[in-house]
């Protein structure tokens, strides 16, 4: 008789066991010959060596449909524990269009022909930037990459930032404290992040410092080394702000810079880091400018009319 500890990490147990314990008790019909027993988040299995093995390979390989998902059930875990189901993990594992397998089955894929060019160019290169207006994917795009970056071990954590600009409102008369105050400005990284992790994974990565999300003016001083870092929109970056944001890059790191040069809010005299980048850094070898358009616009089809629409009057403004 042997025995072994599996550790059971960022998963939630009603996720993994099942209300009142039902997908534990469907696992453990499968080896009648091994203890297993559960206490908080490891496994102990008591039994022969030889059945011990095989039972955790499969319990991997469910732990890792949970992390693709969010999710499992019985047909699924009856497929992984008969043994069946080693092919079908293996093709998902590398199914090459499919950025994050994220909450309830979603599949994180880039959609347009200008989001698929913005992941080939963040494959090919440690900075990319990527530029167009509302709706087009470029934030969403972003945050999966990284997150895939992550599952896959090639970053240790990933920074997320934005500036904190008043958009025509005053933060001064936000309720609150400073994180109260800012979180708002976080909130579209907070929604990518929720699509592509489990709820109870995502909360220990924002407490243990895996994922950070804060505001552009808290990168001052650091270097971010192993890390996937993107700074979210960049046209409100002054151009002091952008300069130190990307010279924050430190050993194998990764950077997407997005933002839309159509929405800046900052003061009339203050000019727009991203405008400036995309003069100096346009020719600069292994850096590469993604430019979205209407086309990659992935909302509601009136988003893409109303940009048309301003884009049509602000010809006419400069015309």
């Amino acid at each position: 008789m042997s025995e072994r500890i599996i550790q059971v990490e960022n998963v939630s147990p009603i996720d993994l066991y099942g209300p009142s314990d039902i997908f534990f008790n469907q696992i453990k019909s499968y080896f009648p010959k091994l203890d297993i027993i559960a206490r908080g988040d490891f496994l102990k299995i008591i039994g022969d060596p030889g059945e011990m093995a095989v039972f955790s390979s499969r319990f991997e390989l469910l732990l890792v449909h949970l992390d693709r998902f969010g999710k499992i059930n019985e047909h699924t875990i009856e497929q992984i524990m008969r043994g069946e189901a080693d092919q079908q993990t293996t093709s998902i594992a590398t199914n090459g269009d499919v950025l994050v397998h994220g909450r309830s089955g979603l599949l994180v894929k880039a959609i347009t022909g200008n989001q698929k060019r913005m992941v080939k160019a963040s494959e090919q290169n440690d900075l990319i930037f990527a530029i167009g207006p509302a709706g087009t994917g470029k934030t969403y795009t972003a945050v999966a990459l990284a997150v895939r970056a992550l599952k896959n071990k090639e970053v240790k954590r990933i920074i997320l930032t934005r500036p904190a600009v008043e958009a025509g409102e005053n933060l001064g008369f936000l309720p609150g404290d400073l994180k109260d105050k800012l979180d708002p400005y976080m909130q579209p990284l907070y929604d990518a992040l929720r699509d592509m992790l489990p709820t109870q994974k995502l909360l220990t990565y924002l407490e243990d410092g895996t994922i950070e999300v804060a505001p552009l003016a808290f990168m001052r001083g650091r270097t971010l080394d192993h890390a996937f870092a993107i700074l979210d929109e960049a046209q409100n970056a002054t151009q002091s702000q952008l300069k130190m944001f990307l010279t924050r890059m430190g050993k194998a790191s990764h950077f997407i810079v997005t933002g839309d040069i159509t929405q800046i809010d900052l003061p009339p005299k203050q000019p727009s880091g991203l405008l400036q980048a995309m003069k100096i850094l346009k020719e600069v070898k292994g850096i590469e400018f993604i430019m979205l358009d209407e086309k990659d616009v992935v909302r509601h089809k009136l988003v893409t009319t109303i940009i048309k629409a301003y884009q049509q009057h602000r010809e006419e403004q400069t015309g």
